[in-house]
């Protein structure tokens, strides 16, 4: 490939120009929803980043095998290690099979992500369906002689480990420093160190998802299914591995461990990271009384909210940050970034209704290399917006009828946008925020259409009863040479 994509590996902690093991094939594992619950703003970043991702390396010409695995099994109540697991105590609780509790809320959550524009991934595998690969890796480990059983369920031992290899290298953190904040907690006498996590734990008899195994009946621990599922997908070796800024510790770093135990070599190449939404300044959590779920979003219906917002608006308020970023949630950024897409679509609109002439009478930059060069810088989303507005102060001054544009000029800013906007961004402009529907759109212009025949008439007062009625409504009204135009 010609171009120089750079990117953030969180395991260098610098920018890496991307080079895939095998051009032009593309290996990416993200960790998707953990499905027990309603997601919430926070769950729709790491979707969209890597939806980002998965778009813009497809147009660079890279044949992309995307996973994105389901966490059914092995989410516990305390940590990775102990407690029940939250998808049985639901089904429990609700008289339900488990399974039926995990499709409920995955298909909650396919429904918030094509509302969100987020494609869907290649291969979407379940940790409760992969279970053999999950023993296997298990094993593997034992025999490599990095973890241990201790009354039926199988513990990493990570102090062997690190004396070998580096248990901490993802985080930064050290392994000393580890063990002097570790909290011995209730239940952890299994373990030779508070250290050391679980691979496989043993069921208590009324834990009702288990699987049999040499060692018990039981379940795999919450880390083990990325490194089985990651591997059997992608390979011993792959590209990226990505996930939400939450993940590097514990789950990455034992990642990293589990898999160069079983493999002797790391499986991943690069590590991303998206970094979090908070809610004036705390992050999202129901135990702060801040968690907003994505269909409440939608809806307007929470307590912080001062209106619903259209799913594009989400999207277009994470892209306005850099990946990398913190995002701040507040109404009055939310609004603002509906207002923002507001603009671009009326931009947008107003790009395919100009007539070309025979020459550019503006400066016209080339915001083709502008937009491309902002991705390849690591994703830079933001840069990306910005160059786009820029356009539309040339779409809004040839529609005024101020300066005029080539015929090549007109079709290269439309394939710009198209391009931009609405195949890599991923935005659908037809959802102008709850902008409205065929009908509605009609009806407003019908009542513009007789407006402009009342003035034809010279009957003003019906004309300036129609505008002022709906400027009063919120509506936005511009008298152009071929007519009107409005945005609400």
């Amino acid at each position: 490939m010609e171009h120089k994509l750079l990117i953030y590996n969180t395991l260098t902690r610098t920018k890496q120009i991307f080079k895939p093991l095998k051009e032009p094939y593309v290996g990416m594992y993200v960790c998707g929803p953990t499905v027990y619950g309603d997601g919430h703003l926070g769950h729709a970043r790491p979707a969209i980043t890597f939806d980002i991702l998965f778009r813009f390396l497809t147009h660079l010409g890279y044949k992309v095998r995307y996973v994105r695995n389901i966490t059914d099994v092995g989410h516990l109540e305390h940590d990775a290690d102990e407690g029940e697991d939250k998808i049985a105590k639901k089904a429990r609780l609700e008289q339900k099979e488990p399974m039926e509790v995990v499709q409920y809320y995955l298909n909650r959550y396919h429904s918030a992500m094509e509302k969100l524009g987020v494609l869907p991934p290649s291969i979407e595998p379940h940790a409760s369906g992969h279970i053999i690969e999950q023993i296997d890796f298990v094993k593997k480990i034992l025999d490599a002689g990095y973890a241990y059983e201790s009354e039926g369920s199988i513990y990493f031992d990570v102090k062997k480990y690190n004396k070998d290899h580096r248990y901490g290298k993802l985080s930064g953190r050290n392994i000393e420093d580890l063990l002097e904040t570790t909290r011995e907690l209730d239940g952890q006498s299994e373990k030779h160190c508070a250290l050391d996590f679980a691979l496989w734990k043993k069921a208590q008899p009324e834990h009702i998802m288990r699987w049999p195994s040499p060692w018990s009946d039981g379940f795999p621990g919450w880390h083990m299914e990325c490194s089985a599922m990651g591997t059997k997908y992608l390979g011993e070796e792959f590209d990226i591995h990505g996930g939400g800024m939450d993940l590097i510790f514990p789950h990455h770093e034992c990642e990293i461990a589990q898999s160069t135990a079983a493999l002797g070599k790391e499986t991943v190449h690069y590590w991303m990271h998206n970094n979090m939404i908070t809610i004036n300044g705390q992050k999202m959590g129901k135990s702060l009384g801040n968690f907003i779920t994505l269909d409440e979003f939608f809806t307007g219906n929470h307590k912080l909210l001062t209106q619903a917002y259209a799913p594009m608006t989400i999207r277009f308020f994470i892209l306005q940050a850099h990946y990398r970023s913190t995002v701040d949630f507040s109404n009055e950024a939310l609004v603002a970034a509906e207002k923002g897409f507001a603009r671009l679509c009326e931009s947008y609109a107003r790009l395919q209704k100009l007539t070309p002439s025979k020459e550019t009478s503006m400066e016209m930059k080339n915001y083709r290399q502008l937009c491309e060069d902002a991705m390849l810088d690591d994703l830079n989303t933001p840069i990306v917006i910005s160059h786009l507005y820029d356009a539309t102060r040339i779409i809004n001054t040839v529609a005024d009828g101020k300066a005029t544009i080539s015929e090549a000029d007109l079709k290269e800013l439309k394939e710009v946008f198209d391009l931009y906007l609405i195949e890599i961004l991923g935005m659908r402009v037809e959802e102008n925020s709850g902008a409205a529907n065929d009908a509605y759109k009609g009806a407003v212009d019908l009542l513009l259409e007789i407006r402009k025949q009342a003035k034809t008439n010279k009957d003003w007062a019906t004309s300036d009863k129609i505008r002022d009625e709906l400027a009063r409504l919120g509506f936005k009204v511009k008298d152009t040479k071929d007519g009107f135009e409005w945005s609400l």
